[in-house]
């Protein structure tokens, strides 16, 4: 009888214990870089160092391709003991998580660094998050993969882009520029599928940025095709429905890679963590 009463418990007991691991925050972030692949793009014809290599506009041309970085654009050190991602920006590139991840809560901490780079030496600081990223590498510019994307770029933090295809299901209103922006009360639209059009951008509400050179800390929760952006503990932005352009229409779209993009501006990155999920966090219920 003991037992009986004894297995069952048993398979409690080790149902919390799987849960509460499956809930554990994990470390993305080390000096190897081991959990990441690295893509470049198309280097810009002003790019030194690499003369023998072919060049272009920073689009169009021949990208360097999966695992050949020869100027470093992504490079992570020890610092003061901890490890801080350095993103260059010298050319188009993107670190792509080896694994695909569906739900999850990502967080990391991110501030520019002084450097900037053609083809965007005299614009803003520009940056993303490219998430469920699916497909072949070099979709969207000859580099980065069919994703959707959480802007990181001075002043627009949290904005939303879908790349080469990506749409998402946002509530929001159209602006006097042509992009729309987020408004939890308006009505939802469908945001995206591809570039050169104004409706693939969409705002996010408020801008939360820190000063220039300060840490932010920058959130991401994916749970089942719903995303929030989140910047320095503000809900920025939610996005209802990911999905991707098909033949037929569109289709559902819960899983992928992570990419953390090079593009044109110095940036670094540090406390890198991700955890995965079986519920929406209870603090995005409110």
């Amino acid at each position: 009888m003991k037992n009986l009463i004894l297995i069952p418990l048993f398979a409690l007991l080790l149902c919390h214990t799987m849960l509460a691991q499956e809930q554990e925050w994990k470390s993305l972030l080390d000096k190897e870089l081991s959990n990441w692949d690295v893509f470049i793009g198309v280097p810009h014809y002003t790019v030194k160092g690499i003369d023998a290599i072919e060049k272009g506009d920073g689009k169009k041309g021949k990208p360097l391709g999966l695992n050949n970085d020869p100027l470093k654009v992504f490079y992570a050190e020890d610092i003061d003991g901890e490890t801080i991602l350095r993103v260059s920006g010298e050319i188009f590139g993107g670190l792509t998580s080896k694994k695909v991840y569906s739900n999850y809560h990502l967080k990391f901490d991110f501030k520019w660094g002084e450097l900037k780079w053609e083809p965007r030496l005299n614009a803003v600081r520009d940056n993303g998050l490219l998430y469920h990223c699916i497909g072949a590498h070099g979709a969207f510019w000859n580099v980065w993969m069919q994703s959707q994307e959480m802007q990181i770029q001075e002043k627009d933090m949290g904005d939303y882009f879908g790349l080469a295809g990506a749409v998402n299901t946002i509530t929001a209103t159209k602006t006097e520029s042509g992009f729309y922006k987020y408004d939890p009360k308006a009505k939802p639209i469908k945001l995206g599928d591809g570039e050169g059009n104004k409706m693939y951008r969409c705002i996010r509400e408020v801008n939360y940025e820190k000063a220039h050179g300060e840490w932010n800390t920058l959130e991401l929760v994916c749970f089942n095709g719903k995303s929030y952006h989140i910047v320095n503990g503000h809900v920025v932005m939610i996005l209802n429905n990911a999905e991707k352009r098909t033949e037929n229409g569109y289709a559902p779209v819960k899983s992928g890679k992570i990419q953390f993009q090079s593009e044109a501006a110095e940036a670094y990155y540090r406390r890198i963590q991700i955890k995965e999920l079986t519920e929406i966090p209870a603090f995005l219920l409110k």
